[in-house]
């Protein structure tokens, strides 16, 4: 009887050491988990872009296109208030080349924490389908900031065509299929695709006739080496009222202020409506909270009068939409300039 009670009071024990074992053997599981947590938790907030300390540093707005331009002008005109609101210098770096897709794939490429920034213009959702193997997405590889400012072109011609207003000349047109000529200041351009829409909406047939940049290609339509040319509303306006071009129609879904009595062309052809636009990108996956501010900062910048009085010069309306408004535009402009890509048989250069 003893030795069962022996027995028994040592496994009793043995059992009590084991139990022991076992507990303090979760509680270690259970301390390193939560001690894992924690630093995981550390090492995210540390490394965790936010907008309380964003920037903290300079900021770059790249942009795909030469100084001098509507684009540079864009960009520098932001460069300012966006300084003085976030508190950094911000610095216009140009990268000019391959109709802006140079500054789009560094700015695609760079770390997304609010520090690298494209300004880009209609050509970024051309490109989308003028490009065949673009090295980014333009849609998926950025997050929109801002539409920053749009701006109309306007169909013009030398005042020696007999035509003297649009129904007119689209009438010519058709009564001589292939004798007009078109001029194109860049191949792929906004206003060489507004030139190919509107000859795939009214059925007309024009030669093109392509030049190294917008303005050798004015110089032949007012020398009258050609006959038509799609030309920004700034650049139109002078030679409009001097006499040295007509104006056939204005490209925007209104009629401009300047020129109330100019029809758009989408009263005569409907549906028709092309403008260049402006906006800031920044890479895809950048945080809300930076977003927000770069957005609220551009947006509050769009409505100081001198901004806009700078960007008006130019031609240009001042836009400031938000972010999720950008990515849809972005979207449906890739959709909408696709199958006029597609008609002209445009080819980058």
């Amino acid at each position: 009887m003893k030795l069962r009670s022996i027995l028994v009071a040592k496994l009793l024990v043995g059992r009590t050491l084991k139990i022991r074992k076992v507990w303090m053997l979760l509680l270690s599981i259970r301390s390193l988990v939560v001690l894992g947590t924690i630093f995981l938790s550390v090492l995210v907030a540390t490394h965790r872009p936010k907008a309380e300390g964003y920037p903290s540093r300079p900021i770059k707005l790249l942009v795909g296109a030469s100084p001098g331009g509507t684009t540079d002008t864009v960009a520098r005109a932001l460069a300012e208030p966006m300084s003085r609101a976030l508190g950094q210098a911000v610095i216009v770096d140009h990268r000019p080349g391959a109709g802006g897709n140079l500054a789009a794939d560094a700015v695609a490429k760079s770390t997304p924490d609010g520090h690298t920034l494209l300004v880009s213009f209609t050509s970024h959702t051309i490109n989308a389908t003028l490009y065949p193997k673009l090295p980014f997405d333009p849609a998926a590889d950025f997050t929109p900031i801002t539409m920053v400012a749009t701006v109309p072109s306007l169909l013009v011609g030398h005042p020696t065509l007999p035509a003297k207003d649009l129904k007119e000349l689209i009438a010519f047109a058709k009564s001589r299929p292939d004798t007009l000529t078109i001029a194109i200041g860049g191949l792929g351009s906004s206003l060489h695709l507004a030139g190919e829409q509107f000859k795939m909406m009214t059925g007309i047939r024009l030669l093109n006739v392509p030049y190294k940049g917008t303005a050798p290609a004015l110089t032949s339509l007012l020398g009258g080496q050609v006959d038509l040319m799609f030309i920004s509303l700034v650049t139109g306006t002078e030679h409009i009222r001097a006499g040295t071009l007509r104006a056939y129609g204005v490209t925007s879904a209104q009629r401009q202020p300047s020129f109330p009595d100019l029809a758009a062309i989408g009263e005569i052809v409907p549906g028709f409506e092309s403008k260049a636009w402006f906006g800031v990108f920044a890479p895809a996956k950048l945080p809300a909270a930076i977003t927000d501010k770069l957005n609220a900062v551009i947006v509050a910048a769009l409505k100081d009068p001198t901004l806009r009085h700078r960007l008006e010069n130019e031609g240009a309306s001042p836009i400031g939409s938000t972010s999720a408004e950008f990515a849809a535009f972005v979207r449906e402009d890739i959709k909408r300039w696709a199958p006029v890509v597609k008609w002209s048989g445009a080819m980058p250069n």
